[in-house]
C-alpha cells in the first residue's frame, strides 16, 4: 500500500531546516526502493496509534532503528546518510487483523557489526519498542545476506558431527530433564540420571533454574552426574550424555563450570537464553574450541516472543541463536504443555535445520533464507509429551531432533528406568513402522497399542497418559490469506 506522496524532501534547504520533519519526508519511507542482495531485511507487525498514518508509523520505524531522532540535526550532512538511513519499502494491511499492518524495512549492511547478534539487536529492537505513535510492535522475521552470515561460526558441532560423535543415526534421540526441577540433593539428583540413561535414554538434562543452590552446590551435581554417564556408558554400550547447565552469575564462572565438565569427560554443557547474546557467543566460542556440544535452554524467551502484536518471534530468536551458534535449541513441540502451533512450530525447525529456508507463510516465514553453509541445529521438543504422542512427534518432526520427556519419563509407575524403556521402544517401533512405508500419523496409536502387549512398561504409559493432551488455542498462529490460484 501507500506511494511516495509524503515522500522524502530532496530540496536540501528545506531538508536541513531546523525543526520537526515527518520520518517518511525525511526519507525513511521509499515505496520503489528495491532491496539489495546485501540489505539485511526485517518485517515489523505493528500497530499504530490512532490517527497515525501507517506509511508514517513504518518510517518511524526504520528511522529509529538506524539514524533518525525526533528532529532534523544538522549532522547528517556529515555521513553518506542516503546510505545510512534505513528505508520502509512495503506496508500490508494484516489480514483478519484490523489496524494491524506488516512494514517491511531495508537496512544496509554497513549498520552493523560483523558477527555481533548483540549489536543487531540494539539496532533492530533497541528503541522501537518504546515508541509512542505505535501501540504495539512485534519483529516477525530477519533476513540476513550471505555476506553477513558468513561472519558468524555458527553452531561448534552441528548435527552432522554430533550424530557421528554419539554413533546415533536414523531416528530421533531421546532425553529427559531430571525432576523434581529443584531440591535434590547431588546424590540422588545422579541416581536419576542413571535410571534414565540405562533405560534407554541418549541424555539427561539439568533444568534451566538448576544452577548451584544451597541444596546442590554446582561441582556435587557435575560428579554424580558424570559418574551416572560413565557407569550407564558401561551397562549399556551407548554413547551417553548429560546437558550439565553452567549457567551462572558471570562469565568467569561460567567459563570455569565448563571447563571442569570438560575435564569429567562431558560431551555437552547447557547455557539459558536469559545469559544474555554476548555470554551465548563466548560459550559458543569455548565450545568449538574444545570440542563440546552446546545445548541451549530457551528460558524467557516467552515474555516476548509469545504475543502476536508486541514483542519477538521465536522464528527471530531461532535464527539469531543459529547465527550465534547453539548445537541445541528447544523449540516447542505443538502437542505438549508449551505454546506452540504445529505449523508455525515447524517453521521455527525448518529454520535450525535448512540449508536454505524458502518463504512459507503458512509457517510464518516470510523470507527466503540462504544459510551459507552455516551448520544446523538439533531442535528439542520438550515440555509435556509422552510415549502416546510418539506417533504425532515423528510425523511433526522427523529424524533431526532431541524428543525430551520429562515427566514423561520420571512420573512412570513402574519407575525412572521403566518410563525411559517404554520411551525408547515407542520411538524404535515408531521408526520401524515409518521405514516399512506405514502411516504412522494414523495408525500410530494402534502401533503403540500392540507393542504394549510384549512391553509392559509402554502399556502402563498408555494406561496412564494415553488420553492427556493439552488442546488450548495457540496465541501465535501465521496470519496470511490464501489466494485462488488461476488455472
Amino acid at each position: 500500500m501507500g506511494s511516495n506522496d509524503a515522500g522524502q524532501i530532496m530540496d536540501s534547504k528545506k531538508r536541513y531546516s531546523a525543526g520537526v520533519l515527518k520520518y517518511a519526508q525525511m526519507g525513511y519511507w521509499d515505496a520503489d526502493y528495491v532491496p539489495k542482495e546485501t540489505d539485511i531485511l526485517a518485517l515489523f507487525r505493528i500497530t499504530p496509534q490512532d490517527g497515525v498514518d501507517a506509511i508514517e508509523a513504518a518510517a518511524a520505524v526504520a528511522g529509529e532503528s538506524s539514524t533518525a531522532t525526533w528532529t532534523v540535526v544538522w549532522t547528517d550532512r556529515l555521513t553518506a546518510c542516503d546510505m545510512y538511513r534505513a528505508k520502509a519499502y512495503r506496508v500490508d494491511p494484516v489480514p483478519n487483523n484490523p489496524g494491524q499492518y506488516f512494514c517491511y524495512v531495508a537496512y544496509d549492511l554497513s549498520l552493523f557489526e560483523e558477527g555481533s547478534i548483540a549489536n543487531v539487536t540494539a539496532s533492530i529492537i533497541g528503541n522501537v519498542f518504546s515508541f509512542k505513535p505505535l501501540k504495539a510492535a512485534r519483529l516477525e522475521d530477519m533476513k540476513f545476506p550471505v555476506a553477513y552470515i558468513k561472519t558468524f561460526p555458527g553452531p561448534p558441532t552441528g548435527i552432522i558431527v554430533e550424530r557421528e560423535r554419539l554413533d546415533k543415526f536414523g531416528r530421533p534421540l531421546l532425553g529427559a530433564t531430571t525432576k523434581p526441577k529443584l531440591g535434590l540433593s547431588g546424590r540422588n539428583y545422579g541416581r536419576v540420571v542413571y535410571e534414565g540413561l540405562k533405560g534407554g535414554l541418549d541424555f539427561m538434562k539439568d533444568d534451566e533454574n538448576i544452577n548451584s543452590q544451597a541444596f546442590m552446590h554446582w561441582r556435587d551435581r557435575f560428579l554424580f552426574v558424570m559418574e551416572a554417564v560413565n557407569r550407564a556408558n558401561a551397562a549399556t554400550g551407548e554413547v551417553k550424555g548429560h546437558y550439565l547447565n553452567v549457567t551462572a552469575g558471570t562469565m568467569e564462572e561460567m567459563y570455569r563450570r565448563a571447563e571442569f565438565a570438560k575435564e569429567l569427560g562431558s560431551v555437552v554443557v547447557m547455557i539459558d537464553l536469559v545469559v544474555g547474546w554476548t555470554a551465548i557467543q563466548s560459550m559458543s566460542f569455548w565450545c568449538r574450541q574444545n570440542d563440546m556440544m552446546l545445548h541451549m535452554h530457551r528460558a524467557g524467551h516467552g515474555t516476548y516472543t509469545r504475543q502476536k502484536n508486541h514483542g519477538v518471534s521465536f522464528r527471530v530468536i531461532a535464527k539469531w541463536l543459529r547465527m550465534c551458534g547453539v548445537d541445541h535449541l528447544h523449540t516447542g513441540t505443538a502437542v505438549g504443555k508449551l505454546e506452540g502451533d504445529p505449523m508455525i512450530v515447524q517453521g521455527y525447525y525448518n529454520i535450525c535445520r535448512d540449508s536454505h529456508t524458502k518463504m512459507d507463510l503458512e509457517r510464518g516465514i516470510f523470507f527466503d533464507q540462504d544459510w551459507g553453509s552455516l551448520r544446523k541445529v538439533m531442535p528439542v521438543a520438550s515440555g509435556g509429551i509422552h510415549a502416546g504422542q510418539m506417533h504425532q512427534l515423528l510425523d511433526l518432526f522427523g529424524d533431526d531432533v532431541v524428543l525430551q520427556f520429562g515427566g514423561g519419563t520420571i512420573g512412570h509407575p513402574q519407575g525412572i528406568q521403566a518410563g525411559a524403556v517404554a520411551n525408547r521402544v515407542a520411538l524404535e517401533v515408531m521408526v520401524q513402522a515409518r521405514n516399512e512405508g506405514r502411516d504412522i500419523k494414523n495408525e500410530g496409536p494402534q502401533i503403540l497399542r500392540d507393542a504394549g502387549k510384549w512391553c509392559s512398561p509402554l502399556k502402563a504409559a498408555l494406561d496412564t497418559w494415553g488420553e492427556i493432551s493439552f488442546n488450548y488455542a495457540s496465541t501465535d498462529t501465521s496470519d496470511f490469506a490464501p489466494t485462488a490460484s488461476v488455472s
